[in-house]
C-alpha cells in the first residue's frame, strides 16, 4: 500500500519507531481518558430516559429511540469517519471531531424540541468515533509485544466511559437538570480538542490513496480477512444483548418493582464498573495465544448474564450480577478481537477498525430498539430471553470457526507485522 510522503511526522507509518519504542505511561493514561470520556456521549441518554419522555411530551418507547439512534450516527461514523486515520494525520483528525462533537453536544444541551436533540445524538454519535481513532493510535504505538496489554489499558479507559457515564449522567441530570449533562460534555470535548492536539505525537497516514478508494479498500479487507467480519459478528451478539439490558433496565428500575429515582439507576450502574478489571488481563491472555477458547467462554458468560437477569425482575442484587456478567463477557471479548483484528494489517488499522467496531454498534442498535419494543409489549422476562438467545446463537456460530481461518490470517499478519501471532 502507498504510503504519503507529504508528512512530516514524529512517527513513521505502519509498525516502524513506533512498535520499537516504549510508550510513555502518562500517554497511555491520557489516551484511555480520551477514549472513556468521547464514547461517554454514546450512553448519557440512557438512565435519562424516563426523564426525558415527559420533557419532550413523547412516549416511553419513542424516547429509547434516542439510544438506538446515537448508535446509528457511531456505526455512521465508523464506516465513513473512521477510515480517514489512514488517510490522514491522526492527530488533526482527532481535533477536527471532538470540535465537531462539542457543537453536537451543545446543541443537544439546548435543545427545545426532541427532533432537534435526535439530531444532535445522531451528529454526536458520529463523530465520537474519535474513541476508536485513538485505540489504533495507541496499538500502533505500542511494541509489538506489549500490544495486547497496552490496547487492553486504554480500552479499560473506554469501557470505564461506557460504564460511568450512566451514573455520571445521572447525578448531574439529578442536581442540575438533563441539559447540563450535555452542555457539561460539550466542555470536556473542547477541552480534549486542545490537550490532545498538544500532547499526542504526529503519526504519519498509512496511505496516501483518494477517500472513495479508501472505502473501497475497507470493503476489500472484509473478504481479504474473514477473522474480521467473524470477531465483529460476535461482538454484536453480546452487545446486543448488552445494550438491550442496560436501554430497559432503566425502565424496570424506575417502575412498579423498584421505584428509584433516576439518581438510583445511575448509582446502579456503577456495580457494571467492576468487569472493567478484566481488560488487562484479558489483553495478557491475549498475547499468549489463549483467544479462541476464552471467546467461546465470553458469549457463555454473555448468555448467563442475560438469563440471571431474567431471574432479577424483582431483586436488585441478581441485576447487578447480571450487570457484571454481561459486561465481563463484552469487555473479554472486545479485547480478544481487537487482539485479533489490529495484527491482520498493520497499514490498515483504522480500517479493520471502523468494520469491526461498526459491526458490532450495529448490533447494540439493534439490540437497543428491540429491547425497548420487547420490554414494553411482553415485559422484563421477554428481553432476558432475548438476551440469553444472541450469545447463545453466536455460540454456536463460534463451533463452526476453523484453524484454518486463524493460519490464513495469522500468515498475513506475519507477512506485514513480523513477531505477531492471531488467536
Amino acid at each position: 500500500m502507498a504510503q504519503s510522503s507529504g508528512t512530516t511526522s514524529t512517527l513513521g507509518p505502519g509498525t516502524g519507531t513506533a512498535s520499537r519504542t516504549a510508550i510513555p505511561g502518562w500517554l497511555v493514561a491520557l489516551l484511555a481518558v480520551a477514549t472513556g470520556l468521547s464514547v461517554a456521549n454514546l450512553y448519557y441518554a440512557q438512565p435519562l430516559l424516563s426523564t426525558l419522555a415527559p420533557a419532550f411530551g413523547v412516549s416511553a418507547a419513542t424516547v429509547g429511540a434516542l439510544v438506538t439512534v446515537t448508535q446509528i450516527g457511531y456505526v455512521l461514523g465508523m464506516l465513513f469517519l473512521v477510515p480517514l486515520g489512514d488517510r490522514f494525520e491522526k492527530r488533526r483528525l482527532v481535533s477536527i471531531l471532538l470540535g465537531v462533537t462539542t457543537v453536537a453536544m451543545a446543541v443537544g444541551g439546548a435543545a427545545t424540541g426532541f427532533s432537534m436533540l435526535v439530531l444532535a445524538s445522531l451528529v454526536s454519535g458520529a463523530t465520537s468515533v474519535v474513541a476508536q481513532i485513538l485505540v489504533p493510535f495507541a496499538a500502533s504505538l505500542a511494541p509489538d509485544h506489549t500490544r495486547g496489554r497496552i490496547v487492553g489499558r486504554v480500552m479499560a479507559g473506554l469501557l470505564t466511559g461506557i460504564l460511568l457515564s450512566r451514573t455520571l449522567s445521572s447525578l448531574v441530570a439529578g442536581a442540575a437538570g438533563w441539559r447540563v449533562v450535555y452542555l457539561g460534555s460539550a466542555v470536556l470535548m473542547a477541552l480534549l480538542a486542545v490537550g490532545l492536539r498538544f500532547a499526542l505525537p504526529k503519526h504519519a497516514p498509512t496511505t496516501d490513496l483518494p477517500y472513495h478508494q479508501v472505502l473501497r479498500s475497507t470493503a476489500k479487507l472484509v473478504r481479504t480477512h474473514p477473522a474480521l467480519m467473524r470477531r465483529g459478528l460476535y461482538q454484536a451478539a453480546l452487545f446486543a444483548t448488552f445494550s438491550a439490558f442496560w436501554t430497559t433496565v432503566s425502565f424496570l428500575l424506575t417502575g412498579p418493582a423498584f421505584h428509584y429515582p433516576a439518581s438510583g439507576v445511575g448509582i446502579f450502574a456503577l456495580v457494571g464498573a467492576a468487569g472493567v478489571v478484566v481488560a488487562p488481563v484479558v489483553g495478557r491472555w491475549a498475547d499468549r495465544g489463549l483467544g479462541r477458547p476464552l471467546t467461546g467462554a465470553a458469549l457463555l458468560i454473555g448468555a448467563l448474564g442475560a438469563f440471571v437477569a431474567g431471574l432479577g425482575g424483582h431483586n436488585v442484587v441478581l441485576l447487578a450480577l447480571a450487570a457484571i456478567l454481561l459486561d465481563i463477557a463484552v469487555q473479554t471479548s472486545l479485547i480478544l478481537g481487537q487482539h485479533v483484528v489490529y495484527q491482520l494489517d498493520p497499514s490498515a488499522r483504522a480500517r479493520l477498525n471502523s468494520v469491526f467496531i461498526a459491526t458490532f454498534f450495529a448490533g447494540g442498535a439493534v439490540g437497543s430498539q428491540l429491547g425497548t419494543i420487547v420490554y414494553h409489549a411482553y415485559g422484563w422476562w421477554a428481553v432476558s430471553i432475548l438476551g440469553t438467545a444472541l450469545p447463545l446463537l453466536a455460540l454456536l456460530y463460534w463451533t463452526t470457526e476453523r484453524r484454518a481461518e486463524h493460519s490464513s490470517d495469522t500468515n498475513s499478519a506475519e507477512g506485514a507485522d513480523s513477531g505477531l501471532s492471531v488467536n
